[in-house]
């Protein structure tokens, strides 16, 4: 599980870097928790009327992440097509939600775990969170607004903050468990 950075790593860090670390390894760790536990079948189940189960939860805050910190690196350029994705099949864009058959909760938390280790280098070794570039085109974003690498960070906490709350529910209403209380 990632947690802050090493001693060594964190002491280098500024202040406002390792808060933002801290934070965010804290709602990784929200989110994990909740499939604790759990087999691959478990993991797929909707328990709610949403779409959503805990492994597609796991897959899409593990794709975002990765997105997002592409972006920190890359500016819009490493972001999709947004407009070309309200076109694409709805069927393939849903089972990034889903833990298909051939994908199991383990590969899924591994992956997470890659992602997150690769995020927090990312951070560590930023010179300055005001780096910004422009957000992509994209029907949710308004023309010409930029967002640095803090906001991209506080972004990705906002959202991975929020799916462990839905993570939370879906736990709940699978066995009773309670995770996040």
């Amino acid at each position: 599980m990632t947690e802050t950075p090493s001693t060594d790593a964190a002491a280098t860090l500024s202040r406002e870097h390792a808060d933002l670390l801290q934070t965010l390894a804290m709602h990784r760790n929200f989110l994990r928790v909740t499939t604790q536990g759990l087999t691959d079948e478990q993991a797929r189940l909707r328990t709610t009327v949403s779409a959503l189960c805990l492994g597609g939860l796991i897959k899409h805050v593990t794709a975002m992440e990765r997105l997002w910190v592409d972006f920190i690196l890359e500016g819009p350029s490493a972001m999709p097509d947004f407009n070309a994705m309200a076109e694409t099949d709805s069927a393939e864009r849903e089972d990034e939600f889903r833990l298909l058959s051939d994908e199991t909760l383990a590969g899924v938390l591994a992956e997470y775990e890659a992602v997150a280790r690769r995020t927090d280098e990312v951070v560590a070794t930023l010179p300055d969170l005001d780096v910004d570039h422009p957000l992509p085109d994209a029907p949710w974003f308004k023309p010409g607004v930029r967002w640095s690498a803090r906001r991209v960070l506080l972004h990705v906490i906002a959202e991975t903050a929020q799916h462990a709350g839905h993570a939370d529910i879906i736990r709940e209403s699978l066995d009773g468990a309670k995770t996040m209380g």
